[in-house]
């Protein structure tokens, strides 16, 4: 069956609240297929056809790194209005590998191409041609490994003979298997909301694990939705939702080369036209996306690697919201931060250390400090009442909140991130293994 089931059954994670998944079901307009390519020595899904049938709207935003793979490159040249199909492998990030690179994306895109028109022309009284520059590509795992062409190929035929037009959680769970790598669970998140009287569905699926603090994007993360709108209110809707979820994330403060965040509506629903991003009736559609963003990319960061501790850093009150992103960012990337937290240590002064190195103005006189509801730092000073004996049985929890108050200003930004344990060194020792 080729399920992505040893890295599922091993997961160390000990927060059980992030091993709850929803049931996500059918949602018009979206087919998925998953095959198992031997991209991997084992025998585990790694490829991924997302397919619409009737084409979809799309929105993406990308990695911010100087280097990037050539799947984003492939991405970011196709400027078609719907696609039809996007096609995710794992193992293998297609990045630094040149112009073979790319010209295999070009092959494997004109091969979908005519396969997928061949199936429109055996499902469809009004078939479409599909073209290659309405396909999509989403790549993840070793950089400057030669590209799997040939591999991808064979399996092609395989992918769209197997398109079911009906969807269960059944199916969607091997899609987030299929699109893992050193991934310990599957990401899922769904929401149910409304435009305009009319009932939606917004489904997501992620893969991340290392490699990550975002800039714009992070990790790979796919959005579905039967609404119909168009791809510039979803890009505009992706973009400002991103900046305080998959933006708000870091496992070790890398960016990767390949990372996106898509988003697909198929148009299946047909409420009232919405023609501006302004207009009150995508509210609630807008909370729900965020709802999906957000439990996705909290995912994320409980899966990471070698995690045992999920972290959230609210940093309020600071002159700006960049100044409490700063700060939050400072304290999520220290890996002596991190390792304390590892060790259940209540080394505050580390915390100290860490607003300190962001180069944020602060008002020492008036910095507080809290570890979840327990005061520590107050009016620039060890709180009177301390006791560390009560720190170091919070600190035994899975989950810890950092709780900064610089009292500067009004704008805040909670940052949330992973212990650091010897566990993330040996899977980054030997990841290529």
């Amino acid at each position: 069956m080729g399920l992505n089931l040893p890295n599922f059954l091993l997961s160390k994670s000990k927060n059980k609240r992030m091993l709850e998944y929803q049931d996500l079901d059918h949602i018009d307009g979206v087919s998925i297929s998953s095959v198992c390519a031997d991209l991997y020595k084992d025998n585990r899904d790694d490829l991924v056809m997302f397919y619409f049938r009737d084409g979809a709207s799309h929105a993406s935003v990308y990695t911010q790194s100087k280097i990037i793979s050539e799947n984003i490159k492939w991405n970011l040249n196709q400027k078609s209005k719907k696609i039809y199909s996007l096609l995710v492998n794992a193992r293998n990030a297609n990045c630094f590998t040149g112009r073979q690179g790319y010209k295999s994306l070009e092959k494997i895109a004109d091969q979908i191409s005519q396969e997928l028109t061949a199936r429109q022309k055996e499902d469809d009284d009004n078939p479409k041609i599909i073209k290659p520059k309405e396909i999509i590509f989403g790549c993840t795992g070793t950089i400057g490994e030669i590209f799997p062409e040939d591999k991808i190929k064979n399996k092609i035929p395989v992918l769209v003979k197997n398109i079911r037009y009906t969807q269960n959680k059944y199916i969607w769970m091997k899609a987030a298997l299929g699109i893992m790598t050193t991934d310990t669970q599957p990401k899922m998140s769904m929401e149910n909301c409304k435009i305009a009287g009319s009932s939606i569905k917004i489904f997501g699926i992620a893969k991340g694990s290392g490699m990550i603090q975002p800039n714009m994007a992070t990790t790979l993360a796919y959005i579905f939705t039967d609404a119909d709108l168009s791809n510039d209110i979803l890009k505009k809707l992706l973009k400002k939702n991103i900046s305080t979820t998959f933006n708000a994330i870091s496992c070790d403060g890398d960016t990767s080369t390949n990372d996106m965040v898509s988003i697909f509506s198929t148009g299946k629903v047909k409420h009232s036209r919405i023609k501006n991003y302004n207009d009150k009736r995508i509210r609630d559609f807008e909370e729900a996306l965020k709802k999906v963003l957000l439990s996705l990319a909290k995912r994320v960061v409980s899966d990471g690697e070698g995690a045992s501790k999920f972290i959230t850093i609210n940093v309020e009150n600071c002159k700006s919201e960049d100044d409490a992103k700063k700060i939050g960012f400072s304290i999520a990337n220290s890996p002596l931060v991190k390792t304390a937290i590892a060790g259940e240590d209540p080394n505050w002064g580390r915390i100290v250390m860490a607003i300190g190195k962001s180069n944020v103005l602060i008002n020492l006189e008036k910095l507080s400090i809290k570890f979840g509801e327990f005061s520590i730092i107050n009016n620039g000073k060890l709180n009177l009442n301390y006791n560390e004996t009560d720190i170091e049985n919070y600190m035994k929890n899975d989950n810890i909140d950092i709780n900064i108050n610089i009292f500067k200003g009004s704008k805040k930004f909670t940052t949330y991130t992973m212990d650091l344990t010897k566990e993330y060194i040996e899977i980054n020792s030997d990841y290529r293994s």
